[in-house]
């Protein structure tokens, strides 16, 4: 065993790549010191009260957070201990500055290739020995510490130990070892081992330890301190923790106050909080203090009647109750997400946000009009790896780190104070992918909010569970919001939290956590017990919101049927805003085709203007490019919005894009047929303001028009009357689900529906357990086909979530659970989706001159610098703010040679998958290309087409 010693070889280097070559590489030594004072930093600093509770809590320091702090350096301190060893000799100028001693093991030691993470691993329980840890009997406080060594550049490894390849050298290098872990471990001021070190605590420390150490890798900053490094190293560790605090600082992590102010200031909205946003406000305090240890709020109204701010009312609670500092907001889509980052922004800056990390979350995030080009060019790099891992031109470099713009770069934004994103991001940290504790860290500092919680599938809604029960473990707050939630699936997602809690799944079998609708539902994490909104505040805001929806069912028929022909029924319907009296409409399609083919129609019966010539008829879909698409998204919502102005005539013809979390208000919803909870979140367009209006005033002074004389919501069934599912839908939705909604619909008759008093048994009686049977007595064969291949389904994306995600908290017991597939996975290589697998499309046009343009006018050349050259931010943007998200399944495999994307952006992590598609230019007019057997073509009105 080597002997205790004080004096490292600060020969042995530690960052080499991007500094000054004509100075020395900076010390191992002082890189590990530098990491350790940015995690004491971050301990004091960025973490929540809630996230050291739960360090210490699983190191048995509860009472005790100075030791657990000190650990925490400690592993922080260690991380790159694997560098003693033949990765020394992987940089030729790293190698020419290595002391006498160690420079002569070159031959011997560089046979072999192993991660420096690896081989920290494996090295540290000789190390830790000799610091006091011992890794025999009850304790594996070594065996932990040296599972987040091995885990610090993002994915856990089993710890098969030992050192007996020559790559990690002889006795002097064990010297060094122990030697550098002694510099760390003194300056540390000895951390004691603890007794106990929880599988979940270690993954957040984890985390800690990757933040620390990013943050300190930055050029700048090392090639400052490689240029004056102080005379020793207990003054070097005195600068390191000063420095720290400015690094932080520079990142936008240091967390910010809001200032507490009145609910109709902090949103921008006239009036008082309604009676369900106040219930949070006064009764939800009272509910919270039972426990400690979080809890879930499952807040159910109907869409429209602010769950948002009731949301963001319910994280000051338990921002106060238990320690957490700020929100991640998280909703289905990046249209949403976008939408909510600006409502988000202002409410931050109107409580003194200024100062705030916000950031929003999702795959295209940067080219949201917010993300300025000067925000995209890169800045420092951080260096995380050195060449030991990935084969050539595969360095890990994050870029995008200038002073605060660091939150935008790779893996990132989910740790600022505030996000805004697709729960996508969240979902990430639960599958087993590359750097998935980063995010478990970026979550468990604040309340986790999901809007739309209905609107995921059974595999996204495992996944989530899963989610829930890690955050149940760490004792994170959750807020679920959902107009449309069955039972049966908001049961299943709180005993999933509380499981992570710590409660018996056999217990929790015997129990139910029924939600008042409309209302919420408190479940508190340690005491496992429920508390609901006062009935008092429930009836006041079932009689505020209540609402008569009129339910009509046309029964349509697609491409042909006379009068009951689906545009012709349409033009009928919509004609008394068209031409008569005026108004709005708002059409939804349940395809893309659908919605251009119905806007065609209207366009040619009523207003031959296109959406860009101010028309009245407007189209909004999701293959429109993305700048497209996020223009006429501020147009609708701005026409058919709570402030107005308001249009005299409208017609918004649309998707399913419509359906989450736009702010739109229209005279009359006009939808094809589709699940049940799905018409209800479409009918939650219609008269969206009403109560609002009919308190402060209609925009402008202008009521609804005398044809519309209450909400109404018409759906075009063409199952009604023996119809089946329209071809041109394929697997949009369920046969089963769309048949049992038709059925609903026709046993409802001329009823109205109340609004809100029945919006849960609807979605229970298609959505709900009682619709998971089946009367096989039945003597429909059509039906019971489309029953077995909806629940056969659904079994499958269960099972196939259950395969993929990492196990639940309690039952981790050796870090390498959460990365236990195959392979060398990251986040490109699981989905959080089902079905999604996706690529982006670029449509240029091939101008007669042979020049290749973004734009069919021929002014703006493809970008395609020459070998060498660099892509700037600004043409990426220009090139991406392009492209429409479409099915992989689009293009063959023989597709990908004829559509790929130009030579010089294949090593572009966002342009080296595009498919572009080149439309030929004659005349000025754009032809279409065949792919996959379909003719493409991009239309500046309708969009992508495909027929």
């Amino acid at each position: 065993m080597p002997r205790m010693i004080y004096d490292p070889d600060e020969s042995v280097w530690g960052k080499s790549r991007g500094l000054d070559p004509e100075q020395p590489p900076y010390p191992l030594v002082r890189h590990l010191l530098d990491t350790a004072a940015m995690a004491l930093h971050l301990w004091d600093v960025y973490l929540s009260d809630a996230q050291r509770r739960s360090i210490a809590g699983g190191m048995g320091c509860s009472g005790d957070w100075a030791r657990a702090r000190g650990l925490v350096g400690l592993c922080a301190g260690l991380h790159d201990l694997g560098k003693v060893s033949g990765f020394q000799f992987c940089s030729r100028h790293g190698a020419e500055h290595l002391g006498a001693s160690l420079s002569g093991d070159r031959t011997r030691m560089g046979g072999d290739r192993l991660g420096h993470d690896v081989a920290g691993m494996r090295a540290a329980a000789d190390v830790l020995a000799v610091l006091g840890f011992d890794a025999d009997g009850e304790t594996v406080a070594a065996e932990r510490v040296a599972e987040i060594i091995g885990g610090h550049h993002g994915r856990f490894y089993r710890n098969e130990g030992g050192i007996s390849s020559p790559f990690f050298g002889g006795l002097a290098w064990e010297e060094q070892r122990v030697a550098h872990a002694s510099a760390v471990f003194g300056l540390l001021g000895s951390p004691v081992a603890p007794e106990k070190f929880k599988a979940v605590s270690a993954v957040l420390v984890t985390g800690v330890v990757i933040l620390a150490d990013w943050l300190v890798s930055q050029g700048s900053y090392l090639r400052g301190r490689q240029e004056a490094l102080e005379p020793s190293l207990g003054a070097h560790f005195a600068q390191s923790g000063i420095d720290a605090a400015s690094l932080l600082a520079d990142a936008a992590l240091v967390p910010v106050r809001l200032r507490r102010t009145g609910f109709a200031e902090a949103y921008g909205i006239k009036g008082e909080p309604n009676p369900l946003q106040r219930s949070v406000m006064e009764e939800l305090p009272d509910a919270v203090q039972g426990g400690g240890r979080g809890g879930i709020l499952l807040v159910t109204a109907a869409p429209g009647d602010g769950k948002s701010e009731a949301a963001l009312e319910a994280e000051r609670v338990f921002g106060d109750a238990f320690g957490t500092r700020g929100f991640a907001f998280l909703l289905p889509t990046m249209a949403t997400s976008d939408q909510m980052y600006g409502r988000v922004s202002g409410a931050l800056l109107r409580q003194s946000g200024q100062g705030a990390g916000l950031t929003l979350v999702h795959s295209m995030a940067w080219l949201n009009s917010a993300y300025s080009d000067a925000a995209l060019d890169p800045g420092q790099g951080v260096v995380t790896c050195d060449g030991d891992e990935g084969s050539a031109g595969r360095e890990r470099v994050a870029a995008d780190v200038r002073p605060r713009q660091w939150l935008r770069g790779s893996k990132r934004p989910l740790l600022a104070q505030f996000a805004v994103g697709t729960v996508d991001q969240a979902l990430m940290s639960v599958l087993p992918v590359r750097h998935n504790m980063l995010r478990l860290l970026a979550l468990t500092g604040k309340t986790l909010i999901v809007d739309e919680a209905h609107a995921y599938d059974p595999y996204m809604q495992v996944l989530l569970g899963r989610l829930l029960n890690w955050l149940g473990a760490f004792g994170v707050p959750v807020v679920l919001l959902s107009a449309t939630l069955p039972a049966s699936v908001s049961d299943r997602l709180v005993k999933e939290y509380l499981q992570g809690a710590g409660h018996d799944l056999r217990v929790l079998r015997e129990k139910s956590f029924p939600a008042p609708y409309p209302g919420w539902l408190y479940v508190d994490g340690a005491l496992g017990e429920g508390t609901q909104m006062s009935a008092v505040r429930r009836q006041e805001q079932a009689v505020e919101r209540r609402m008569d929806l009129a339910v009509t069912v046309e029964p349509v028929v697609h491409g042909s049927g006379g009068v009951r022909n689906r545009l012709a029924v349409i033009e009928r319907l919509v004609e008394p805003a068209a031409a008569g009296e005026g108004g709005t409409v708002l059409i939804v399609c349940n395809t893309v085709g659908d919605a251009q083919e119905t806007y065609r129609r209207l366009r040619e019966r009523f207003d031959d203007r296109s959406h860009e010539e101010g028309g009245m008829v407007q189209l909004l879909h999701a293959r429109f490019p993305g700048d497209v698409r996020e223009s006429r998204t501020r147009e609708v919502t701005g026409g058919l919005g709570r402030s107005g102005p308001r249009p005299r005539r409208r017609i918004v013809v649309a998707t399913q894009v419509v359906e989450q979390s736009l702010d739109l208000d229209a005279d009359v919803v006009i939808s094809d047929v589709a699940p049940l909870s799905l018409l209800l979140q479409r009918a939650g367009r219609c008269w969206r303001h009403e109560n609002w209006w009919v308190r402060h005033g209609y925009p402008g002074g202008q009521g609804r028009p005398s044809w519309a004389g209450q909400p109404r919501l018409i759906v075009l069934d063409p199952l009604s009357g023996g119809g089946g599912v329209p071809r041109q839908w394929g697997e949009v939705y369920s046969e089963f689900l769309l048949g049992a909604t038709s059925k609903k619909l026709a046993e409802l008759g001329a009823s109205s529906i109340a609004i809100p008093e029945d919006v849960q048994d609807l979605v229970e009686a298609v959505h709900g357990a009682a619709a998971d049977t089946f009367d096989w007595d039945t003597p429909d064969g059509r039906q019971k086909a489309a029953w077995t291949a909806h629940q056969g389904k659904d079994l499958a994306e269960r099972g196939q979530a259950g395969l993929v995600a990492v196990p639940r908290a309690r039952s981790v017991r050796r870090l390498h659970d959460l990365h236990s597939l195959p392979g060398d996975e990251d986040e490109w290589e699981l989905a959080t989706r089902l079905g999604a697998d996706s690529v982006r499309l670029l449509c240029v046009f091939l101008q007669e001159d042979g020049r290749r343009t973004l734009d069919v006018a021929g002014d703006e050349l493809v970008p395609d610098p020459p070998a060498g050259g660099r892509l700037t931010a600004v043409a990426v943007r220009a090139v991406m703010r392009r492209t429409i998200p479409v099915r992989s399944s689009w293009f063959s495999a023989e597709d990908a040679d004829r559509f790929g994307a130009p030579q010089s952006w294949s090593e572009h992590p966002m342009l080296s998958d595009v498919r572009v598609v080149c439309q030929p230019v004659a005349g000025g007019v754009a032809g279409a290309v065949v792919v996959g057997g379909k003719t493409l073509y991009l239309d500046a009105d309708l969009g992508l087409v495909r027929r």
